[in-house]
């Protein structure tokens, strides 16, 4: 009996799929829930598996194909045998399927005793954070046929914003690693197979075969792909969606193929259609709007020039940018063509702050930490902002709104061999100079040992970038947007300063330099602002206070 095997329902609103691999072909004998096609929704990419067993008679979609719920996929020639009752099969078929039942009886897995249930787990690259979808290897760090506990790094990666170290998220025995080093992966692409024991859990009695019936889910919907209909959803399960869906935009595949041929973050477009849905016209409205304030605002009267070819005066060395190289150079640019920035330098005398920070550090050594102007200056920084809000806040142009922040999380640049990173120390307002100074230390660690999270770099409110360690006067640096204002700060030095008893004195003079969003700070505020902060320096005890 020839029987259409059709595209099940995928879930709620998608209608349709794009074929990413046809799995079977025409006299191939399939089994049930064996895999049919790859298809991409625009959730995820999954594999359907057929509900029947046979003879492939016809395949009816190919590669590249956008098939419908409710199309005919492929034609199978379904086996008899598999239709008939018990009670109806051969003694030589009732045997065979008696040996299936007690094979297991008869020889258990010894993973299977007491101690749990063995299986095999897919450990997947987890949500990377907002907006990053892809990372480069750097180094596998695990090998077939290697034990793995919980935690343990698996893969070390390289995003837009880091290098970080992947942990595996359990115990086991890896059984297949399929990525390695140089390859580039996807939030959701498949890293290692792992086979666990999920130790403590009482195993239940085996069911037998014809009672139990294994539902193939996609990592977006509950959907049974063995019968073709969808699982309902109970109440509060689509929050906890994996990250490879959580968060993603709504929309299908062809307008998700057209943003990345455009170079449209299809995150950043608004749907039009039911529920946010993203179509292609969306997708172009929004590339069309984005070209307009290129042309209204941001670039006005900068043309690209082609650069010259350097290999008619010497030799050269093509070197192509890290990761972090990219990014830095792409936010760096964004920030100071839509920033109208302005900086503003002032000076304070630092000689009694270093004498007690002296006669302070061996204490804040003791507990691991090192009292540096930096750490002193997070603490001011965070009381600052929350005398001056406007420097604790962003901007949304697009709604002409202001965001004021009500927590006090301030970003510390670090000088690294691979670029600058910037982690984050979070409700700086909560915590000791002591605990500031020890968790500084750490961070800046793991930002030169490429062990910082990609949330230890997130969240931030305000910056602090410090090159006193290398010298220098005076600099203008480019604000961290969505930030508003960011403290530079360089090598303090001996000046003779004018004392009110009228002689004059060597005092420790710190050079700051305060860039601000003129678009939200005007230049009276921000003196005042920087005026405030060389006066808590120059008076440690209000600091105290």
């Amino acid at each position: 009996m020839v029987t259409e095997f059709k595209l099940p329902e995928l879930g709620e609103n998608i209608e349709s799929a794009d074929v990413v691999n046809v799995l079977v072909k025409k006299g191939d004998h399939i089994e049930k829930e064996q895999s049919i096609i790859e298809i991409e929704t625009d959730k995820a990419t999954v594999e359907v598996p057929s509900n029947i067993s046979g003879k492939v008679t016809e395949v009816l979609v190919k590669q590249g194909d956008s098939v419908k719920v409710g199309q005919t996929i492929i034609k199978i020639d379904e086996d008899v045998s598999s239709t008939k009752k018990e009670a109806g099969t051969t003694q030589k078929e009732k045997t065979t399927e008696e040996k299936k039942e007690d094979k297991p009886k008869e020889k258990p897995k010894p993973s299977e005793s007491k101690q749990g249930k063995s299986e095999i787990v897919e450990f997947k690259v987890p949500d990377l954070g907002e907006n990053i979808e892809s990372a480069d290897v750097i180094n596998v760090l695990v090998k077939k046929g290697e034990t793995i506990s919980k935690d343990q790094g698996v893969i070390e990666i390289e995003t837009d914003k880091a290098t970080v170290e992947v942990p595996s998220s359990v115990n086991g025995k890896i059984t297949e690693v399929k990525v390695k080093t140089g390859d580039k992966v996807k939030v959701g692409d498949l890293l290692i197979k792992v086979e666990t024991t999920n130790a403590g859990v009482e195993t239940k009695p085996q069911e037998k075969p014809q009672q139990h019936k294994e539902k193939k889910k996609t990592a977006a919907e509950n959907i049974d792909l063995t019968d073709g209909k969808v699982e309902e959803m109970k109440p509060g399960e689509r929050d906890e969606q994996p990250p490879i869906v959580k968060g993603s935009a709504p929309a299908a595949p062809s307008a998700r193929r057209l943003a990345r041929e455009i170079g449209v973050d299809i995150n950043e477009v608004k749907g039009s259609g039911p529920g946010g849905r993203i179509s292609m016209a969306d997708v172009k409205v929004h590339s069309k709007k984005l070209h307009e304030a290129r042309k209204s605002g941001i670039g006005i009267g900068i043309k690209s020039e082609l650069l010259p070819d350097f290999t008619k005066y010497g030799d050269i060395e093509r070197v192509e940018m890290s990761k972090i190289r990219k990014v830095t150079a792409e936010h760096l640019s964004y920030a100071w063509a839509a920033i109208p920035h302005v900086t503003q330098f002032d000076k304070a005398d630092i000689t009694e702050l270093e004498r007690e920070r002296k006669k302070l550090n061996p204490q804040i050594e003791k507990e691991g930490g090192k009292l540096t102007v930096t750490s002193i200056l997070i603490k001011i920084i965070s009381e600052g902002i929350k005398k001056f809000p406007q420097f604790n806040s962003s901007i949304d142009m697009e709604k002409k709104e202001i965001i004021y922040k009500k927590y006090f999380n301030i970003g510390v640049a670090v000088d690294t061999e691979y670029g600058l990173l910037v982690p984050v120390i979070k409700n700086v307002d909560k915590k000791t100079l002591v605990e500031i100074s020890v968790e500084l230390d750490g961070l800046a660690k793991k930002a030169r040992d490429k062990k910082l999270s990609l949330e230890e770099m997130q969240g931030g409110n305000f910056t602090i970038t410090n090159l006193g360690g290398i010298g220098g006067t005076y600099f203008t640096p480019i604000v961290n947007s969505p930030e508003v204002a960011i403290l530079g700060v360089s090598r303090g030095n001996y000046e003779p300063m004018f004392k009110d008893d009228g002689t004059f004195s060597p005092s420790l003079m710190l050079p700051l330099s305060l860039s601000y969003d003129h678009r939200i700070i005007d230049g009276a505020d921000a003196i005042r602002f920087l005026r405030w902060v060389c006066e808590t320096l120059e008076q440690p005890m209000k600091m105290m206070v």
